[in-house]
């Protein structure tokens, strides 16, 4: 990428905690700064768990109509509530 917001990567994280047992964390990185630019923490994994990451994202940072979401296509992320958000 040439510059900030016009390609991000978005994942699932598995985070074992001694007091929660298996927690997890939704991020979005853009592949030009590196940065995680959004992210969200939950002890479950709904879809709701990988919209507001990417919620947090785009307020946050704004970007350009037609930037680039990769995802590895995981339930959360082929859900009919997360491709209603994303249009």
């Amino acid at each position: 990428t040439t510059s900030s917001n016009e390609k991000w990567v978005a994942d699932i994280t598995y985070i074992h905690t001694l007091r929660d047992g298996w927690c997890y964390l939704a991020s979005v990185l853009d592949l030009h700064s590196k940065k995680i630019v959004g992210y969200s923490f939950s002890q479950n994994m709904p879809v709701g768990l990988v919209l507001h990451a990417l919620e947090n994202a785009y307020v946050t940072q704004k970007p350009a109509k037609g930037f680039v979401l990769h995802t590895d296509l995981g339930t959360q992320y082929t859900s009919q509530d997360f491709a209603q958000r994303v249009e």
